[in-house]
């Protein structure tokens, strides 16, 4: 019965380490619900909503990079649930607790890092000369391809403003 005993109590961390992968996997797939910067994307709350439309032409387009300001978490989470099954794997007693433990905190930092970059989209910063001569500056997915020269709508009001191609 001893034996029994002590093998039920070596899997409970086990099951528990399973069941927090899980639910960080989980977690993650939840946290990908993905931030667009494009100029054809809107919200629900922004839909049917009237804007402003000015005309003008663009000066210039410059690459740049559009991130999210912050991550979910999820990636930690994920990371960290991930690393600490993967780390419970090796060795036995104190070791395996440990290689736990340092499996789950390195799997957290590796699921921040790659949460962050996945934040990450190509961009185009804007330069729209307005037909009343107003000059304006806008930053946006890089989903439109814009030149120099090209007449353009600068769609503003209730959110973000937008340019697109007329």
């Amino acid at each position: 019965m001893n034996t029994s005993l002590a093998v039920k109590r070596a899997q409970t961390p086990r099951r528990l380490l399973a069941v927090l992968a899980v639910f960080g996997s989980l977690s993650v797939l939840a946290g990908c619900a993905h931030q667009s910067a494009s100029s054809s994307v809107y919200t629900y709350g922004q839909a049917q909503r009237e804007q402003i439309v000015r005309l003008g032409t663009v000066e210039s387009v410059r690459n740049v990079m559009i991130q999210n300001d912050r991550t979910s978490g999820a990636g930690s989470l994920a990371g960290a649930a991930l690393g600490g099954v993967a780390g419970s794997a090796i060795g036995g007693g104190r070791g395996q607790i440990l290689a736990a433990i340092g499996g789950g905190l390195l799997g957290a930092m590796a699921g921040d890092k790659i949460e962050h970059e996945m934040g990450k989209s190509a961009g185009l910063e804007i330069t729209v000369r307005l037909d009343n001569g107003e000059v304006r500056v806008i930053a946006q997915e890089a989903d439109i391809p814009f030149s120099v020269g090209q007449r353009v709508r600068v769609v503003s009001g209730s959110g973000p403003t937008r340019v697109t191609p007329m």
